[in-house]
């Protein structure tokens, strides 16, 4: 059971909580309270409710220390400023030595403990706490691991209290950091992505993390400002290497700043502090489009201008939203259309009428039928794509938008089995990538502006795995990869490095594969479906086939699970939120309308893809 599921005093039970419409309740004894509503009795397995809040309760008198273990696990999963109640339960000494702030330990459900023998006699014990460990969270970043056992410590002593009354029970030592259930997590903290500058480009990435649905225990900031300072902050370690930040080292929001709220114009004022009051017009527009495009699904009402000022309260630069839309990253997969594979091994495009085909879109030989094609991939210029030939040896790329004849293929495998040959191609802003899965010499192959040759490019940390399919994201500087070993499939994410030496030969390389879905066993498809979020098919241990939503950070989206739908072989989505869910399952090509099941689009077809 997790932290809702403590009992007020010794032992555990439900935690009482409530929606924040009504009156509140003290509750003498309990380690945390609601503030408002009707009674909901809650289990830690039940999903994260935002509205629900949480006040931590200080120890009463003569509390005994499974009460004081008790109290502190669920005073830890308070909004309280600088955890001023959980410290109550620490002895003088350990209070100046916890640090709430320094790491986050995230949980399947909240930490059990386990009571040590001798509770009457000993003047000290030892409560081991236990669970299933499954992140971590350090400067906002959100770390998924395979699920695996988490072994922590409260140390309890007896302190007096310095008032003449008998001594007290307080924990002496403890993880440092807190140690949350994963609802309790969620409940508290909400995904927001941050933007940076991909390196020599003029292209945005999105850096997902995880700041406080509302005020900081620790700084007393509210979410706009959290997210402010957190972009300041830099990019998580991972994604540093490929990017740029505008701003001199320690520039970051004028000190006292806590509270960030656009006027009734929509205009956010943002007071820098000194590091970055003199930056120059250009990067400073720079940096407002960073902060536009993080608060954009932050901000309600929506943030339609910014404007950074300088220490002394001086305009520095302002910039309007529009502006700042034009380097949003579904800017760069345009148009609608669902692109799929008919059942004559054409290249064709779902039509505005349901189960229609538009049969004048595709031209070339992918649509006229000069090839029978397997899988396709759109650039996202709309004016190419590249197809793998039905029997999955040949890699061609032809125009879409105009009648030409078949060129040669960019590449041949020579795997002897159809399975073993290419994957699905994919594009990112300009070339194009596929996969070799031939068991002599698997290999991945990008080719410049689609075009030969073929370029192998190496991946480390694959450790004999094989890379089964891949997408590319629209930044072009992370790649989703399906990796088979052993007979279970895993979905990675890998960072694409590219390095140009004096002689202008680039090297390109993807490194640093990390886990996006641990706790799915299996792996079977997978999208691109928002700015650092993908869509899988998969399966949990003993579980059957699902199709979901999940950070690439490895972390659980709010929408998480979908509607069931039977036998998904293929899912297609954009970096574009907006644009509709679509799969191949028995009943055809089918989308998931808002709001709404799964509908039939077209009933025979195959490959769906939006450009990319």
């Amino acid at each position: 059971m997790g932290a809702e599921g403590r009992r007020c005093g010794h032992g555990r039970a439900a935690r009482v909580v409530a929606l924040l419409v009504c009156a509140g309740f003290v509750l003498a004894g309990c380690a945390s309270m609601p503030d408002s509503g009707d009674v909901e009795q809650v289990r830690a397995t039940k999903g994260a409710d935002s509205q629900v809040r949480v006040y931590a309760v200080p120890p009463r008198d003569g509390a005994g220390p499974q009460e004081i273990v008790d109290g502190f696990l669920e005073a830890m999963t308070s909004d309280d400023p600088s955890y001023a109640t959980a410290r109550k339960y620490l002895t003088k000494q350990w209070t100046g030595t916890w640090r709430p702030e320094s790491l986050t330990t995230v949980l399947t459900e909240a930490p059990e403990s386990s009571a040590p023998s001798g509770l009457e006699e000993a003047d000290e014990l030892t409560y081991a706490l236990s669970g299933e460990l499954i992140a971590t969270v350090d400067r906002h970043a959100y770390e998924s691991v395979a699920p695996a056992q988490y072994d922590g410590a409260l140390r309890l002593v007896r302190e007096s209290t310095g008032d003449g009354k008998d001594r007290e029970w307080r924990i002496d030592a403890a993880p440092q950091g807190l140690v949350l259930g994963e609802s309790d997590f969620l409940r508290n903290h909400l995904s927001v992505n941050k933007y940076y500058w991909v390196s020599g480009q003029n292209t945005v990435v999105a850096d997902p993390v995880y700041i406080r649905q509302r005020q900081d225990p620790m700084t007393g900031m509210d979410p706009v400002a959290q997210a402010v300072s957190a972009l300041f902050e830099g990019p998580a370690r991972w994604l540093a290497p490929v990017v740029d930040s505008p701003l001199p080292a320690g520039a970051g929001l004028r000190k006292g700043t806590t509270s960030l709220t656009p006027d009734d114009q929509g205009e956010l004022r943002v007071p820098l502090n000194d590091e970055a009051s003199n930056v120059g017009g250009t990067l400073c527009k720079r940096t407002a489009t960073q902060l536009l495009l993080t608060l954009r699904e932050l901000s309600a009402p929506r943030v339609e201008q910014v404007k950074l000022q300088r220490a002394d309260g001086s305009p520095l630069c302002v910039l309007t939203a529009d502006q700042a839309d034009a380097y949003a990253l579904e800017r760069l997969s345009p148009g609608s259309h669902v692109y799929f594979v008919d059942s004559d091994h054409r290249m064709a495009v779902v039509a505005t009428k349901p189960k229609t085909v538009d049969e004048t879109e595709v031209r070339g030989p992918f649509g006229d039928g000069q090839l029978k094609i397997d899988t396709v991939a759109v650039a996202r210029d709309l004016h190419r794509a590249a197809a793998v030939s039905q029997d999955g040896r040949s890699l061609y790329a032809a125009s879409i938008v105009s009648d030409e004849l078949l060129a040669a293929p960019l590449a041949r495998s020579n795997a002897i089995r159809p399975t073993d040959r290419f994957s699905a191609p994919s594009w990112d802003g300009n070339d194009l990538w596929v996969a070799d899965r031939d068991p002599a010499g698997p290999r991945l192959l990008r080719f410049d502006g689609g075009k030969g040759p073929a370029r192998p490019v190496e991946v480390e940390g694959l450790d004999g795995a094989r890379i089964e399919s891949l997408r590319v994201s629209a930044d072009g500087v992370r790649m989703a990869l399906l990796l088979s070993q052993d007979g279970r499939s895993t979905l990675q994410v890998g960072r694409v490095e590219r390095h140009t030496d004096a002689d202008g030969t680039t090297t390109v390389s993807v490194v640093e594969l990390r886990a996006a879905a641990p706790r799915l066993e299996s792996v079977s498809a997978l999208s691109w479906a928002g700015p650092s979020r993908l869509v899988v098919v998969g399966k949990e241990t003993g579980g059957v086939q699902q199709v979901r939503y999940v950070q690439t950070d490895g972390s659980l989206t709010p929408a998480g699970g979908l509607p069931g739908l039977n036998k998904v072989a293929a899912v297609a989505a954009t970096e574009d939120e907006e644009q509709l869910l679509v799969a191949v399952s028995d009943d055809g090509l089918v989308r998931l309308m808002p709001n709404a099941n799964w509908q039939t689009m077209v009933e025979k077809g195959t490959w769906p893809v939006y450009p990319g």
